[in-house]
């Protein structure tokens, strides 16, 4: 029997990637088993922060929101690796491993995907932090001289992005374009959903709804919608959301990967047909919201799960059961709203929103919850 330790790969740095090589980390056998972290960038980004740190150079954000990978990645039995995934080699039982955009081949005996998003806009920040600052001075400076802008989204994103930029300049025309009758969509409350834009609308915010933008180049000073609406823009931000970044998981097969690009999993989280390998983050194909909160419920279950697998624990295999939906939308950095699916339905306001997320987007919590 071999005796070199076998290597347990996470491939992601985001929120789902650190939360389960915390996890991991402190509960391997470290003469069995190498803790492996592949992300593209030495850094992690606080998401939920990002929107601000586009907007403003006010606080300094790129200082504490761009959080460092710190020694801690590179000591005994734990290795950080600065790289992209190209394709996964998968022998089901006997683990496999995963080619990088170097050449490079990493076995695994367990593999965890948590990649995260793609993102477009001012979400889409490079993988080296001195290129990331450059491009949010240069999103920073684009907002301070637009006075029309138009955002195509009306989801979270959109929402908090409008927020930040009446903060920046109460005077500059926002305009939200949102494909449905309602901001959001139908996973919250109709009656809360009007809330939502009745306190956008109060900032001056204005709602171009059930319509899309299929073309964001600006044209004689105006961005067209679909159906012809003209709407004056010197700025147009795609505001959408993220989609999977899962393009290397579909050398797995035509099965692994819904048309959306979401990661099909079993109730432990293991992949269908890949018993040795998870899924976590915003890439899991399952009926909820993607939220860096949920990162932390689907780590529950994965850890617990691989320790199963490598027989370190007893316990039974655990299953994943969805999590209630709660969100915090801020509103600048003084103002927001807040939904949360338990009881009857709770919902927060302006000063209850702001203690929560506006006034610090949680950026000290998030860093010590992660351990950075």
């Amino acid at each position: 029997m071999s005796t070199t330790p076998q290597n347990i790969v996470i491939v992601g740095g985001g929120h789902a990637g650190l939360a389960a090589w915390n996890a991991l980390s402190t509960t391997l056998d470290a003469t069995k088993h190498n803790l492996v972290l592949v992300t593209p960038r030495p850094y992690f980004t606080y998401m939920p922060a990002g929107l601000r740190l586009a907007v403003t150079s006010e606080g300094h954000l790129e200082d504490t929101v761009l959080m460092p990978l710190g020694e801690k990645f590179n000591t005994g039995n734990k290795k950080l690796v600065i790289a992209s995934v190209t394709s996964i080699v998968d022998q089901n039982q006997q683990g496999g491993h995963i080619v990088l955009d170097n050449g490079e081949k990493i076995e695994y005996s367990i593999l965890i995907l948590a990649p995260g998003n793609k993102w477009d806009g001012p979400l889409n920040l490079p993988n080296t932090k001195a290129e990331a600052v450059e491009v949010l001075n240069s999103w920073r400076s684009r907002f301070a001289k637009a006075e029309n802008i138009v955002l195509v989204g009306g989801g979270a994103v959109g929402l908090e992005l409008a927020g930040e930029i009446k903060d920046l300049g109460a005077e500059k025309n926002v305009t939200i374009v949102h494909s449905q009758s309602l901001y959001l969509n139908d996973t919250y409350p109709e009656s809360w959903r009007k809330y939502v834009g009745k306190q956008f609308a109060s900032r001056g915010v204005t709602a171009v709804l059930g319509e899309y933008i299929d073309d964001l180049e600006i044209k004689d000073g105006y961005v067209t919608t679909r159906s012809g609406k003209k709407i004056a823009a010197d700025l147009v931000v795609p505001t959408r959301g993220g989609g999977p970044n899962t393009k290397f998981v579909a050398s797995l097969g035509p099965d692994v990967l819904t048309t959306s690009g979401t990661i099909k999993v079993g109730p432990t989280l293991q992949l269908v047909n890949h018993p040795r390998i998870f899924a976590a983050g915003d890439v899991v194909d399952w009926n909820e919201q993607k939220q860096a909160i949920k990162a932390a419920g689907h780590v529950n279950v994965i850890a617990t799960n691989v320790l199963v697998l490598l027989e370190l624990s007893k316990k039974k295999p655990v299953l994943y059961k969805g999590a209630a939906e709660m969100i915090v939308i801020t509103n600048g950095k003084n103002g927001g709203t807040g939904y949360f699916a338990v009881l009857w339905g709770i919902t927060v306001g302006n000063w209850l929103a702001s203690v929560l997320k506006s006034k610090t987007l949680m950026v000290d919590k998030a860093r010590k919850a992660l351990a950075l």
